[in-house]
């Protein structure tokens, strides 16, 4: 399979409500936030991982077309094979779409989940980490020093319905609404693929994530997000 060209979908992630992409921290700080966003270790600055901006875009694409059958190597050995078949597919159940069709765009733009001979491959989808924007740095760099830190820290409690009172605070920091970040996806375009399909599934999936929400508690209102870019195109020789 010959690779023809890469297109590449380039613009900015804006953020419309506080944003919380949970990062991992080894120490407790007395006063600081129970769970923290995630955090270039050299500039402290707060990003959009790629594979969480994937991950989401995929989950999203899947609900719009449904997960196929990801029995794909059922075991060999069974006395009853309808019903082996069933516990597979039940066991399975929740993970990402693995048929490998070639007609599947999940599989084509994502992969094949734990599928090593899907039809479908290679994976044709590049989603690259999203560094905070050059206008939300001065946003950041014009705040009056005397505000502190740029991110924002909600408190989220447990209300106690018996007795009308909120228990169990937590602080959970998030990145404010307002702050935008650098948005790169490159879609590698081979020989046989429609590359005006491939082009429109990627911003179908974008639709869906902006219909919804991206990192964590969305249902209680973070993460919404609106996308804004255009094609280009990056010849291969």
């Amino acid at each position: 399979m010959k690779l023809k060209k890469i297109c590449k979908y380039e613009g900015v992630i804006k953020v419309i409500t506080g944003l919380a992409i949970k990062g991992a921290s080894n120490e407790l700080n007395i006063g600081g936030a129970d769970s923290e966003v995630v955090k270039n270790p050299l500039t402290g600055e707060p990003y959009i991982p790629g594979s969480s901006l994937k991950g989401k875009m995929r989950s999203q694409l899947e609900k719009v077309y449904g997960t196929k059958d990801r029995a794909v190597n059922p075991p060999k050995k069974a006395d009853n094979m309808s019903q082996q078949k069933k516990d597979h597919e039940t066991k399975d159940e929740g993970n990402p779409c693995g048929c490998g069709q070639k007609t599947c765009m999940v599989c084509t733009l994502f992969g094949a989940h734990k599928n090593t001979k899907a039809e479908s491959a290679p994976t044709r989808i590049i989603v690259r980490d999203c560094e905070l924007t050059e206008n939300s740095r001065t946003k950041i760099q014009d705040m009056p020093v005397e505000r502190g830190s740029y991110l924002e820290v909600k408190a989220e409690n447990l209300i106690r319905r018996d007795k009308g009172t909120a228990e169990s605070p937590r602080f959970m920091e998030r990145v404010p609404a307002g702050l935008e970040f650098n948005l790169e996806i490159l879609v590698q375009v081979f020989d046989g693929d429609q590359e005006d399909r491939l082009k429109e599934e990627v911003e179908k999936a974008l639709r869906m994530v902006e219909l919804s929400y991206l990192g964590g508690s969305g249902s209680r209102g973070y993460g919404q997000v609106q996308f804004q870019g255009e094609w280009k195109e990056i010849e291969v020789r």
